[in-house]
């Protein structure tokens, strides 16, 4: 009896731990082939013109993609690669290697799902897989249909009910190819992209792939012993280890979540459980939430009236998104957060927050502005909880409170009282003390020759009047909730 061949269809699952595709084609003895697809519509623009998968992003996926066939040849098998279409090209090489199945991690939203079923459109034999939450649908307490849609809701009937599913263990040998050329890993010329220009500022060098990601949760938990004070550290902003940075792994899946909740386990029991250990896991679960959440409502994360089907009259105005993004608001948390995103492709969580909150609420932009802007650049761009935060940063997501905003000033001097990480990526403002940096508008004239910051010449003015600003965007807000 011939043995079947089973394609292993990477796409956001870049590892070899935890893989319950290339684990099940182990098992059935299958001659398996892995297969990754350089999809050319992931490297067009988005519909307002920014590059859809930018440079810090395309060099954490070509180190991913490198690891992952460094991986696969030390077990004995290859990656196979190519670019374009990937319901074309695979239906290809089902024909020319007779491949019998192709496995491959579900996906749950619009773009990956059109290629899911463009193979079954093409007769392909394929069969789907879940790896990308902690919790696998089968095992929560609802139907998706019927997930809750507020977060608190979510966790106490996910955390009462739970059962989380053991990691797939590690493959020890994989199976030859069968001849074929396997293709070689693109460039960025190839890909349409510009190489990244590397700074030295970055919080932490995010090298793509498995192995980084394994070595960087041990260093986190194990050598670093950083676990135990997540909770306390989670919401700064400077430097490596205020937070796991686990969401750049995440993303393209070269780290399971599976296996960090595993991880955490075991640090509970040989160093120590507390409500950093615990807060950890609540950060997957947000995680988790925004993936079903996606699943439920399908294509309306994306609309421009949100989850909440609210008709805002959002503003376009390029000349002021464009000063958002390039953190010339005249408010330094947001311009020292918008300016790390540029040089590293990379913000904290507490920034992301401040900055689409200045966005929407201050400036009243349409908020898909926002979210394809970090779509394009972070490097940990994960599309369910991009757009999901983004839906409830607007006031139109499902979690939303009515409209709410972040007190930009107050947010710089709770979370940065010396301005160490407003100095750090405004070197402009280095002079001023911490007690005036995170106001620098309220600076005298005399104050401002003396601290060498004349504003509107060596830093702007801001943008909008703060409180104004949100009074205004408000009465918008609050007429489209009366129309509803």
């Amino acid at each position: 009896m011939t043995q079947q061949r089973i394609l292993i269809w990477y796409r956001n699952d870049l590892r070899i731990h935890d893989h319950e595709p290339l684990y099940q084609a182990l098992k059935e003895k299958a001659q398996i082939i892995p297969f990754y697809c350089f999809d050319s519509r992931q490297f067009g623009q988005t519909p307002f013109g920014f590059p859809k998968t930018g440079s810090f992003r395309t060099q954490f996926l070509l180190f991913s993609i490198t690891n992952l066939k460094n991986s696969l040849q030390k077990l004995g098998s290859d990656l196979i690669i190519r670019q374009g279409k990937p319901e074309n090209i695979i239906t290809d090489l089902v024909k020319t290697l007779e491949i019998s199945t192709v496995y491959y991690h579900q996906e749950v939203t619009a773009e990956e799902l059109a290629v899911e079923k463009a193979l079954a459109k093409n007769n392909i034999k394929i069969k789907g897989f879940w790896g990308t939450t902690l919790y696998h649908p089968d095992d929560l307490p609802f139907e998706i249909n019927q997930l809750p849609e507020l977060f608190t809701n979510f966790r106490k009937k996910v955390e009462k009910d739970f059962i989380i599913r053991h990691t797939f263990p590690f493959p020890k040998q994989l199976p030859s190819l069968p001849e074929i050329d396997v293709g070689t890993i693109p460039s960025f010329e190839d890909l349409g992209v510009e190489k990244p220009i590397l700074g030295e500022k970055g919080v932490l060098i995010f090298q793509g792939g498995e192995t980084a990601g394994l070595t960087r949760l041990k260093d986190y938990f194990w050598h670093k012993d950083s676990l135990k004070v997540y909770k306390e550290t989670r919401n700064g902003m400077l430097g490596s280890d205020y937070s796991s940075k686990f969401s750049a792994w995440l993303s393209l899946g070269c780290l399971s979540p599976r296996y960090i909740y595993e991880q955490v386990q075991k640090y509970e029991s040989e160093r120590i459980k507390n409500d950093s250990t615990y807060w950890l896991i609540f950060e997957l679960l947000w995680r988790d939430f925004f993936r079903f959440i996606c699943a439920k409502h399908g294509n309306k994360i994306f609309y421009l009236s949100g989850l909440q089907g609210l008709d805002i009259p959002w503003k376009v105005d390029e000349t002021r998104f464009k000063i958002w993004q390039e953190g010339k608001t005249g408010y330094p948390l947001v311009d020292a957060n918008m300016r790390e995103l540029l040089a590293t492709g990379f913000m904290s969580n507490r920034g992301r927050q401040n900055v689409a909150s200045f966005l929407t609420k201050n400036l009243g932009i349409n908020w898909q502005m926002g979210s394809e802007w970090f779509e394009s650049m972070l490097i940990d761009y994960d599309v369910c909880s991009n757009w999901g935060n983004w839906n409830y940063t607007a006031g139109v997501g499902n979690d939303a409170r009515g409209f709410r905003y972040f007190n930009i000033p107050k947010q710089s001097k709770d979370y940065d009282p010396n301005g160490e990480y407003l100095k750090y990526w405004l070197p402009e403002l280095e002079s001023i003390p911490g007690d005036k940096i995170h106001e620098p508008w309220k600076l005298s004239q005399e104050e401002q020759k003396r601290y060498g910051v004349i504003l509107g010449v060596d830093y702007p003015r801001p943008v909008v009047d703060f409180f104004k600003s949100v009074q205004d965007n408000e009465k918008i807000y609050n007429g489209a909730i009366s129309r509803k």
